[in-house]
């Protein structure tokens, strides 16, 4: 009977070491499992849908529970709104790329105040976040788009180029790096409307389209900056049977600009995948919740992103640079499925 309940004492013993073993591990997970948010400009567009898939993948890599949402509309104020209500739930971190950087400041201060990890993307001049995230550094890429377009117009001719919001700091960014290209390079451009606003919206830029094409008859190029800019103007281009005549360069994805780039209507588009954004966003998010440092040629483990660049940022935060930029024209438009 003895060697019978000391043998149930021995197993008891070890039942309950193994028992405190899976509940300290338990635990662990459960202190590692954060609540992030990524908050979006405008829901429901293929850009952002793209992206979402990045935050789902991030999701499920890590165990964190990490989710997307945004306004329905791209506004600033339903935005501002959105993330007022991520804050009120108490969440670990929220990953924000803004519409209007500057109308977000006070609610992403409110944030950090509060201990939640703020990180954000495309937007260099925030000054409330830990880190801004830019896939590539925006000027330049904005003078690549236009050293395209440039070409595609022969070095002359009436030209414009579209902005999703004047508030957008990125887009800005773009357009001025496209600008600086064709006024450095190419003294035969002649920049008409600069910087309509298209509000991230293809039926917007299609009137946009349509109102330059009327007004000047002569146009030979457009520039687009949000990723539905050229869907619009390829649009407006192909009604009134331009695509000869009439070169199309912007940012955008292959499944919003593709039937347009099939056609002509759409010479390329440039982009960089927003689901290796979705990624990295968040797994800098994390880094900030746990007290870690992005550094200067740190690799975050995501393509584009192997040898990052940092800089300081406008407060106390940095901007973390990648390499990520692809280029799409009709010639590999194939190999970019998404």
């Amino acid at each position: 009977m003895k060697g019978k309940s000391m043998k149930k004492k021995v197993i008891g013993v070890m039942l309950s070491v193994v028992a405190l073993t899976l509940g300290i591990a338990g635990y662990v997970a459960a202190q590692n499992s954060y609540d992030m948010v990524t908050i979006v400009k405008i829901t429901g567009i293929n850009w952002f849908n793209r992206m979402e898939e990045g935050v789902t993948q991030f999701a499920a890599d890590t165990g964190n529970n990490a989710t997307q949402t945004g306004p329905a509309q791209a506004d600033a104020a339903q935005q501002l709104r959105v993330i007022q209500d991520t804050i009120a739930r108490g969440v670990d971190a929220i990953a924000v790329v803004p519409f209007d950087p500057a109308t977000l400041e006070p609610v992403l201060k409110e944030a950090m105040d509060r201990g939640i990890a703020v990180v954000t993307h495309e937007a260099a001049s925030q000054v409330n976040t830990s880190y801004d995230i830019e896939a590539f550094n925006n000027e330049d890429f904005g003078g690549q788009l236009n050293e395209r377009l440039a070409t595609c117009m022969g070095g002359e001719g009436k030209w414009t180029v579209f902005v999703g919001s004047l508030g957008s700091q990125t887009h800005n960014q773009w357009a001025d790096g496209g600008i600086a290209n064709a006024e450095a390079n190419y003294p035969g451009l002649e920049l008409v409307d600069a910087k309509q606003e298209t509000f991230d919206d293809a039926d917007q830029a299609y009137e946009r389209a349509k109102e330059i094409i009327a007004k000047y008859p002569d146009i030979k190029g457009f520039q687009g900056s949000a990723s539905t800019d050229v869907a619009g103007i390829g649009r407006a281009i192909e009604e009134a049977g331009l695509q000869d005549s009439v070169c199309v360069y912007g940012t955008s994805l292959p499944s919003i600009a593709g039937q347009f780039i099939e056609t002509g209507a759409v010479d390329g588009i440039g982009f960089w995948d927003p689901k290796d954004a979705g990624i990295v966003m968040n797994k800098v998010a994390q880094m900030v919740i746990e007290g870690q440092e992005v550094t200067d040629g740190m690799d975050l483990g995501v393509p584009g992103y192997n040898a990052v660049s940092v800089i300081d940022g406008a407060g106390a935060g940095k901007i973390i640079y990648g390499e990520a930029y692809v280029f799409v024209d009709a010639a590999n438009l194939a190999d970019y499925p998404f």
